[in-house]
């Protein structure tokens, strides 16, 4: 997968790998939640999204939780130098963590299968429905069905180098 640098107008490779204490980035540092604590929640794990040239260089956070045989995205956040249209550095951040959620929920071996679920916050709503394909359960609540979510991962996952 790769992420577009917009300093540069390339395209820079990334990678999704299941996180660790020791690598969650800390309130302190611009993030909007202590992932140190919400790491350690049981029943839910914790991936990170990273340059592949440079390990350390965390471009967002993804939970997921299996519950009742669904796969709910708990929260994900992208790193604050990739948020705003102004200073933004790398684009593709989100959907690249919801197109690796989505796939995550092809693994379910029961009729939840292919479904993601969470809950949005309320400002963020159209923006997922917009750009992720989302649809509304109701109030908060939203999903995003199998043909989606293979459109994400198409779109997102396996996008080829082009320059």
């Amino acid at each position: 997968m790769y992420l577009l640098d917009l300093k540069t107008n390339l395209l820079v490779e990334a990678e999704i790998i299941v996180a660790s204490i020791e690598e969650m980035p800390l309130k302190k540092d611009g993030w909007n939640f202590n992932w140190k604590v919400i790491f350690k929640k049981k029943n839910n794990e914790t991936f990170i999204i990273r340059l592949k040239s440079n390990p350390k260089s965390i471009q967002g956070v993804l939970q997921l939780r299996k519950q009742g045989g669904m796969l709910i995205m708990e929260l994900v956040e992208i790193a604050p130098h990739n948020i705003g249209r102004k200073h933004k550095r790398y684009a593709h951040v989100a959907g690249c963590l919801i197109a690796f959620a989505c796939k995550e929920s092809f693994l379910l071996e029961n009729n939840y299968k292919g479904f993601l679920t969470f809950e949005s916050k309320t400002k963020l709503i159209d923006w997922y429905m917009e750009k992720y394909r989302a649809k509304i359960v109701i109030g908060q609540k939203m999903y995003i069905e199998p043909n989606d979510g293979r459109h994400l991962i198409d779109k997102y996952l396996k996008r080829e180098k082009q320059n």
